[in-house]
């Protein structure tokens, strides 16, 4: 055991111990406050509605500890328990090819961390979601959900897996540089294509009928100069009782999506200030930002990956024989452990975050009814089973929204 399989142990440990201790603080803190709605919420939200979203949120918290002891055990087998080195050395004897072997060997990884998660989907989707009322999924949809995320993983990562092993392969030093250059620009791609391409394999998109709700809308766009391809409806009930609406797609391919389920349960005023903070999103620039964000980290995160990769400690460290050394198992094993070393990020992106959703709740107060945006959110919270008590820390570290209680107080300021 060479010192830097000690450190990557103890960052495990240390990371998972307080990932747990926050599941077990947020489980404590929402069981303590489900005897009561919050004073808040008093005249808002029934008593059952709130206990429910309290055994909801229960629910989810100890599946997440099951999942979270299922994938420390996976990523220890894979890594110092072997795994990846076999899965290297077994396509390094059958293909000839490096490039070729390398990108076998990384998508029978992939594959193997997605068989490995469909049990939990199951128990989440036909379980915990059935108990709940929010299951409108059936086997044969599960089924062939699961076969075309797979095929598209296939049809799309493994062309750009290839590409990139290929750049790390043949262009010398400063290949990362290149390589975060083609990951943007695809990310760039994608997010104009996922409207009009991918997002109506799993779904069916339907105009807005022309009518009160349509006119209402289209004049919040026209007063916040904002324009895009369609206002659509999305048959989100096949699969799930929850509600959402959202915006999607760059430039000149961009839509408004509402969820079916959410156009029937939320008034026509509410639907326009729910809009009106997605909006706030654009025009506050917190997509732009965000991106900005993402760029910068990834190309950090590629700059230290060009530096790891050659060095040898790093492979024998995390299970790789110096045989099997090579750019692909490097990225393999840089994507598989780096959210090990910086999950203390997680309040810091968090906060950013929960900031942008201040902002846009502060246009969309600014451009519709604050006090429709409070209860088209409260109706939200309510038929979407969200805590109404989140525990201050956990959600500090999780949550990318303010929790209930403050963003409805922040609102009720600018009523």
């Amino acid at each position: 055991m060479n010192t830097f399989t000690i450190i990557f142990l103890i960052a495990l440990i240390i990371s998972s111990s307080i990932q747990f201790w926050l599941a077990k603080r947020q489980a404590d803190y929402v069981a303590a406050h489900r005897p009561a709605v919050p004073l808040a919420f008093k005249d808002k939200v029934s008593l059952a509605a709130h206990q429910k979203a309290a055994d909801y949120t229960l629910e989810k918290v100890n599946l997440g500890n099951i999942d979270g002891v299922l994938g420390i055990m996976v990523l220890l087998l894979l890594t110092v328990g072997g795994g990846i080195n076999a899965a290297f050395e077994y396509w390094t004897d059958i293909v000839s090819t490096p490039l070729l072997a390398g990108v076998a060997a990384t998508a029978t990884i992939f594959l193997i961390l997605t068989v490995i998660e469909i049990p939990t989907s199951i128990y989440q989707t036909f379980v915990i979601e059935e108990k709940f009322g929010f299951n409108k999924s059936t086997v044969n949809q599960f089924i062939k959900d699961q076969f075309l995320h797979l095929g598209l993983g296939a049809a799309i990562g493994l062309p750009l897996l290839a590409l990139i092993l290929w750049i790390m392969d043949n262009v010398g030093p400063l290949w990362w540089l290149w390589a975060w250059a083609i990951i943007m620009g695809f990310s760039l791609l994608m997010s104009w294509l996922y409207p009009t391409v991918i997002a109506p394999l799993f779904n069916k998109f339907t105009p807005m009928d022309e009518g009160s709700l349509k006119e209402r809308i289209q004049g919040l766009l026209t007063r916040c100069g904002f324009n895009s391809q369609g206002i659509f409806i999305m048959d989100g009930s096949k699969r799930s009782g929850h509600g959402n609406a959202y915006f999607t797609g760059l430039g000149n391919n961009k839509r408004i999506v509402f969820f079916d389920n959410l156009v029937n349960s939320l008034e026509d005023e509410e639907l326009e200030a729910v809009l009106a903070h997605e909006l706030g999103h654009f025009k506050c620039k917190h997509v732009i930002k965000m991106l900005i964000a993402t760029a910068i980290m990834s190309l950090i995160s590629l700059g230290v990956l060009g530096w790891l990769i050659d060095q040898d400690w790093f492979y024998t460290g995390l299970g790789v024989a110096l045989e099997q050394k090579s750019h692909a198992a490097a990225l393999l094993l840089f994507l598989m452990v780096s959210s090990t070393f910086t999950f203390f990020m997680q309040p810091v992106s968090a906060y950013f975050q929960r900031k942008f959703e201040f902002e846009a709740d502060d246009f969309a107060a600014n451009n519709a009814k604050a006090s429709k945006m409070i209860s088209g959110l409260v109706k939200l919270y309510e038929e979407n089973a969200n805590t109404l008590t989140p525990d201050p820390l956990y959600s500090a570290f999780h949550y990318s929204h303010p929790p209930a209680a403050i963003r409805i107080a922040h609102l009720e300021t600018k009523s």
